[in-house]
């Protein structure tokens, strides 16, 4: 190895260590929930560094939240596909709800949830203002699917209700979360046993 490629080598992991410490720092920035970390300026100011170093890692501000979207994912890893892989049915819906009930409440989904917030809603704008960022989130619905199948796979149930509970469980687990954050008199862990109860029963008739 020459001189020159370990130099090159040493920049490109230099290279990736900063990139990585920006999406930490932009994560930590949303996480908070301020609707004005949504700001490009904003993130690169808390990152500590300029908007063109940001710009020099990420392209625009569209390549950068592409970024964060797809870190918090690969953090997340082939969820709910690998959780109790021999589990029951039982065993393997309450372990879903409950790795997302504390998910939810990680730094990554609040950043998530702030940022979505900021973004047009229609997805007709949203393809059109942030293309990168549109496809990386309508990249997570298939994913999202395809690792749900896997995990009741060996079960034989209809797959068109595993299709259909893979809708539900984002959406409620969202609403109990928020619940949560909001604050509430009601038993939060009674809709968390309600919502498996639901869910086993539905599947398995």
């Amino acid at each position: 190895m020459t001189i020159g490629e370990g130099d090159g080598r040493r920049a490109n992991k230099r290279g990736r260590a900063s990139r990585e410490s920006m999406l930490e720092a932009a994560i930590a920035s949303l996480s908070t929930g301020d609707p004005a970390a949504v700001s490009g300026n904003r993130i690169a100011r808390d990152i500590g560094a300029t908007w063109g170093v940001v710009k020099y890692q990420f392209g625009d501000i569209d390549g950068l939240w592409a970024a964060v979207l797809r870190y918090t994912a690969d953090k997340r890893g082939d969820l709910p596909a690998g959780i109790t892989p021999d589990g029951t049915l039982a065993e393997r819906v309450t372990a879903l709800i409950q790795t997302m009930a504390v998910g939810l409440r990680r730094p990554e989904s609040l950043a998530i949830e702030t940022l979505r917030s900021a973004l047009p809603r229609e997805h007709a704008e949203l393809e059109r203002d942030y293309p990168q960022t549109a496809a990386e989130l309508a990249s997570w619905k298939p994913n999202w699917d395809r690792a749900c199948e896997r995990l009741f796979a060996d079960l034989d149930l209809d797959p068109d209700k595993v299709r259909k509970v893979a809708a539900l469980v984002p959406a409620a687990m969202r609403g109990i979360t928020s619940e949560r954050t909001l604050g509430t008199y009601g038993n939060l862990d009674d809709a968390l046993d309600a919502l498996i109860g639901g869910i086993v029963a539905y599947l398995a008739s």
